[in-house]
């Protein structure tokens, strides 16, 4: 059950805003490639279901990257969402630390209590002297969802409610954002903000009947009428999602020559003259045997060295 679409309502009053999403084929290419643990396939799973449904309100061309890292077993979690729905993911472990048998954010990324999550925005089209922009938190709560609820209160200082499921074949969201209030004279002031409090509390109350496990059995159409069916619920245009990863043979090589002819001459003896790398996203596997990468390091000895580490991205 997976029909890789984002599916975005409004409550009839326009104060709350509800997303849906269940990937099945674009999570299972996220991780075709790699070997991930149970634990770690979940937690990046659920991110990449969140940053799909965060992403879905993008005003700029451009990507959301969440970034989750701290001193656990797992170092490492990213999830990149582009503005045309395009996704993809990545987990690094650590070598030789032990896996905890279960737990979640704290035990797998945050064991020290020093962990952080950058929601990074970057546009496609930076004017001069424009960067990406970056907002840090401390990675406090035991879930992904809590972790996002916390920075989109202390950040984006929106009330929102997620709830995420992931397995190895599947990764599932609900999200649900209240509007802020835009309008009404003065007089109805008061009377707005107790109604949208009241259409807000009843959304995370009906949300909140969500049992274990239904994210993942149910598509979101049927979800929403089970959860909301004495809702007036206004359906936008699905949006579909899918995998795609930017890494190819060009940027591979682009990527060695920047280590230089010295430390891949090194390689090349480590490893009997033949360059085998993966893309951190993907895991797709690149080969150079020994022909090509002897070809690198002579191009690489007849120009200037300058030589600076990079990663494939």
């Amino acid at each position: 059950m997976s029909d890789d679409l984002l599916k975005t309502y409004l409550f009839a009053d326009r104060t709350v805003r509800v997303v849906g999403l269940n990937l099945g084929h674009a999570w299972q290419a996220a991780h075709q490639h790699h070997q991930y643990p149970e634990g770690v396939a979940r937690l990046l799973g659920e991110l990449t279901a969140a940053g799909a449904m965060l992403a879905a309100n993008l005003k700029f061309d451009g990507s959301l990257l969440l970034q989750a890292q701290g001193d656990g077993p797992l170092s490492l979690i990213v999830v990149e969402c582009r503005a045309d729905k395009t996704i993809r993911a990545m987990a690094k472990l650590r070598e030789n630390q032990p896996l905890p048998e279960q737990g979640g954010v704290q035990a797998w990324l945050n064991p020290g209590g020093q962990g952080q999550l950058a929601v990074i925005l970057d546009p496609s089209r930076k004017q001069p002297g424009q960067h990406a922009w970056q907002g840090l938190i401390p990675l406090e709560g035991d879930t992904i969802a809590e972790v996002l609820e916390q920075y989109m209160a202390a950040s984006e200082q929106l009330d929102t409610r997620i709830w995420l499921e992931a397995n190895e074949h599947q990764a599932s969201g609900l999200l649900l954002q209240r509007l802020p209030d835009h309008g009404g004279a003065l007089d109805q002031a008061s009377e707005t903000t107790e109604d949208t409090t009241h259409t807000w509390d009843r959304a995370c109350h009906l949300a909140s009947t969500l049992r274990p496990g239904e994210l993942l059995q149910t598509d979101t159409d049927t979800l929403m009428h089970r959860l909301f069916w004495e809702e007036s619920l206004l359906a936008f245009e699905p949006q579909p999602v899918r995998w795609h990863c930017t890494c190819s043979h060009d940027k591979v090589l682009d990527m060695l020559r920047m280590l230089g002819a010295e430390e891949l001459r090194d390689m090349i003896a480590e490893r009997d003259g033949d360059i085998d790398v993966r893309c951190d996203f993907c895991g797709k596997p690149y080969h150079l045997d020994s022909v090509d990468s002897t070809a690198l390091v002579r191009q690489l000895e007849q120009q200037p060295d300058t030589s600076e580490h990079g990663r494939l991205h």
